[in-house]
């Protein structure tokens, strides 16, 4: 498919994290961008302040009329039903539809392609990476799983020769990328939904791998299964990060590369699942050729991503934090920094579970994680695309926690609850529709102090 006679471009489900940075690259290059999503959001406002026409509503009449089959690209993201009528007037008159991977694998195939796999960490490293890259002057484009706060964006430059991709596991969607240089930051069991069984995900990682022909050119970390350079935390390795210190709130570090020892590194994002993102992106800049000066740098005006750990309240008697977590793992990462940062403050921990198959299958890795905060509250399961599961709610969720301090609560009923709490250290956690409320949250919580 040539991209270039493509003059408009169609988006079902655009108010996407992954889907939106796509609809922010292609009318940066010119292109008529128009789409469909189920619910507003504060993605689909910034895309429609940008000029791209969005609706809610699932109408034929609601398509541009000038979009016509020869000149049209529709792509889909797969959480959208097969009964969709606008997916199926494009399927029947024979329009371009293709997945967002496949696009994905189309825009970056003639490019220098850098791709982060990983079951957690690939938002985080390739906003790294990618701000390392930009940074340095390359001409590069970015297409980021979050809002990068450097940029108010998940879109990071529009270069014509390199690019940064997030190598996504779901839907095996990494198999359409062709990775230069590439990452595998963790591999843990998820999307079971998808594949099944644990040693299915690892197969297709293992075929993602083999994607890279010079395994100098592929990252991992020590416990991976996988042939390639590996990268560790205070452990030895060919990218070996020690010495590591925290002074005024960030840290401070050493890097051994093959060929060099950085000394005293800054880096302001908590926890040390960061550091390892961040390594895993200094070596794979490092091997692309980037002055270690301009790594430097890069890291240290690092800001972060939206619902990463992102702080919204940082007052000496109140802390609120934000976070996308909805795997065992990422809760875990979470709390790690929490208590790093705040050892002897109680903290109250909002969460909301993403997916009803996903709650099922990590239930007690779930319970465990939640039950080392001092206090849970517990929102509904948040569907997204799947349909509610016999016996798999909140409340079984929360009978398998051992906390003392636990409590369901409704969206409705939410603040208030929030408010009357005496914790100092707040967090809200889950990758459904919770972020939505965050700035309610703190709304609340500023009128509140």
């Amino acid at each position: 498919m040539n991209l270039n006679q493509i003059k408009n471009v169609y988006f079902i489900g655009i108010g996407g994290i992954g889907m939106s940075a796509l609809a922010r690259y292609f009318k940066a290059i010119g292109k008529q961008v128009s789409g469909y999503d189920k619910t507003p959001s504060i993605l689909t406002s910034e895309l429609i302040e940008s000029g791209i026409d969005i609706h809610f509503e699932d109408s034929i009449g609601l398509i541009p009329n000038d979009f016509y089959v020869e000149n049209t690209l529709v792509i889909i993201t797969p959480a959208v039903p097969v009964s969709h009528s606008e997916w199926n007037f494009f399927i029947e008159r024979d329009y371009q539809v293709k997945k967002r991977a496949e696009v994905l694998g189309i825009i970056t195939k003639d490019t220098f392609c850098f791709a982060v796999a990983g079951t957690h960490g690939k938002t985080t490293t390739s906003s790294i990476l990618g701000h390392i890259l930009y940074e340095s002057g390359a001409d590069v484009t970015a297409f980021i799983g979050g809002i990068v706060e450097n940029y108010d964006s998940n879109l990071i430059g529009i270069g014509k020769t390199v690019t940064v991709v997030e190598a996504d596991e779901f839907d095996r969607s990494f198999l359409h990328l062709h990775p230069n240089i590439a990452c595998i930051t963790s591999m843990d069991a998820d999307h079971l939904d998808i594949y099944g069984t644990s040693e299915a995900i690892e197969e297709s990682f293992v075929e993602f791998a083999n994607k890279v022909e010079d395994k100098n050119n592929l990252f991992i970390t020590n416990e991976l299964p996988i042939d390639g350079v590996v990268c560790a935390v205070n452990e030895e390795a060919v990218y070996k990060a020690f010495n590591v210190r925290i002074e005024n709130g960030s840290y401070v570090f050493d890097v051994k590369t093959p060929n060099e020892l950085i000394k005293d590194l800054r880096f302001g994002l908590p926890g040390k699942h960061n550091l390892m993102n961040a390594l895993m992106a200094l070596a794979m800049a490092v091997t692309y050729g980037t002055p270690t000066e301009v790594i430097a740098k890069a890291l240290l005006s690092f800001k972060g991503i939206r619902r990463r750990f992102s702080y919204q309240i940082r007052e000496e008697n109140l802390v609120y934090i934000d976070d996308y977590a909805h795997h065992p793992t990422e809760i875990n990462a979470v709390h790690q920094a929490v208590r790093e940062l705040y050892p002897d403050q109680k903290v109250l921990a909002i969460f909301q579970p993403h997916l009803f198959s996903r709650t099922r299958d990590f239930a007690d890795n779930f319970a465990k994680s939640l039950s080392a905060f001092d206090e849970v509250l517990l929102l509904d399961i948040y569907p997204a695309r799947e349909l509610p599961m016999e016996g798999v709610n909140s409340q079984w969720l929360m009978d398998k926690m051992t906390n003392e301090h636990k409590k369901l609560i409704t969206k409705e009923d939410l603040i208030p609850t929030i408010l009357a709490n005496d914790a100092r250290v707040i967090v809200t956690i889950g990758a459904g529709d919770l972020g939505e409320m965050v700035p309610s949250i703190k709304k609340a919580l500023y009128e509140n102090l």
